[in-house]
């Protein structure tokens, strides 16, 4: 039995890994819990799988958890630093890192610190931090298993493989494939959230219609695949049947196909090395008669030459990016900038910030904070 901590419990994939539990009991248990702000849900999850410990970063949500848990025999705790603090549990077997953002860093370290191999989600840790967490996995032997569906389809046309040649990254293109920039300067947030293909939360939904995700999906690969940037290339798939592909030495390409869904990778990354079995639908073909490609708009599209460029320079510069990409994306789900200030004011934070070219893990919170501390948009 595999005893699982899911940070992240009440998002996208969390929920979706919860399904992978609920029909793998037999393989499965959850040890810990841990959420953001919703307290109602983590609630209902925890009854449910009973879980060891839960956790929610809202200190103000602490009592009704507790109240609602506690007479259960559940740990409650609040707080972030909690949240890390219970990454030390010697009785948990596995992490699930599904954290949004770089909220997602500090926990995920730790897991690997106190040696739990982990399931990654969370691509901003790597793209923040991806050498020191790579040096550190290295140093703990801890893996890492990319839960991405396109790392996962790297990592699978991977296995038993050498003689790398490029990585072929795919990307649906979003919900504003092929408009120009005078259209997507009047999008709505309603529109941005309306993901063609996949069911994601809000955050990564609006970085999906941005091709930022993109981005930080090609930086989270040179670390996991120990490839550069610059043998990673985008290319947009509108259909989401085949997830990604690696092309090796010999001229040969590799892919990993199926439905859309994470619930693919998400058991995977739990069952690793087995396969287990799936309820999911399997591919029909006959209902893609035309597997298309094609190349980004990276001109109107502008956050993936971004995230090209903040790798390229390396250092704390990646951190920056992050950081100014997740407070436009909140200015702009709160309406006081336009889908296009996203780019623009990403740009912005990379021209003006403080660049260090070999930060610690501190100068990086600190790069952090600094840039969300400093950055105040034009409405």
């Amino acid at each position: 039995m595999k005893r699982i901590a899911i940070l992240g419990s009440t998002g996208s994939i969390g929920t979706q890994a919860l399904n992978v539990i609920r029909r793998h009991q037999d393989r499965f248990a959850v040890e810990v819990l841990c959420a953001g702000s919703n307290a109602d849900l983590l609630i209902r999850q925890a009854l449910e799988f009973e879980p060891n410990a839960v956790a929610i970063a809202d200190e103000s949500k602490y009592t009704l958890v507790s109240e609602a848990l506690q007479p259960h025999g559940i740990k409650v705790f609040a707080g972030e630093a909690s949240i890390a603090d219970l990454m030390e549990m010697t009785s948990i077997d596995f992490v699930l890192a599904a954290i949004v953002g770089f909220a997602g860093l500090r926990p995920t370290f730790r897991a690997i610190e106190h040696g739990h191999p982990i399931a990654l989600a969370n691509k901003e840790t790597m793209v923040v931090a991806g050498s020191i967490v790579t040096a550190a996995a290295l140093r703990h032997r801890v893996p890492i298993l990319p839960v991405d569906s396109e790392h996962s389809a790297i990592f699978q046309c991977l296995i038993g493989e050498n003689g790398i040649d490029k990585i072929l990254l795919t990307a649906s293109g979003g919900p504003f494939r092929g408009m120009t920039r005078e259209q997507l300067a009047t999008v709505t947030l309603e529109q941005a959230l309306k993901h063609p293909n996949w069911s994601m939360g809000r955050k990564v939904t609006i970085d999906s219609a941005s091709l930022m995700n993109k981005g930080l999906e090609v930086i989270e690969a040179k670390w996991l695949f120990g490839v550069e940037a610059t043998d990673i290339e985008v290319l947009v798939h509108p259909q989401s049947v085949v997830h990604s592909m690696v092309q090796f030495c010999d001229g040969s390409i590799k892919a990993q196909l199926g439905i859309p869904t994470m619930e693919t990778p998400i058991q995977l990354a739990f069952s690793f090395p087995e396969r287990v079995e799936s309820h999911l639908p399997r591919l029909d073909f006959a209902q893609y008669p035309n597997l298309t490609f094609e190349k980004p708009d990276r001109q109107t599209f502008r956050c993936l030459d971004l995230a090209y460029q903040a790798i390229a320079r390396g250092g704390n510069m990646p951190c920056v990016m992050n950081a100014a990409n997740e407070v436009a994306v909140r200015q702009f789900i709160d309406g006081k900038i336009g889908f296009l200030g996203i780019a623009d004011h990403v740009e912005a934070a990379m021209q003006s910030a403080h660049f260090i070219a070999n930060p610690t893990l501190d100068d990086l919170f600190q790069t952090d904070k600094t840039i969300r501390e400093s950055l105040t948009f034009k409405h």
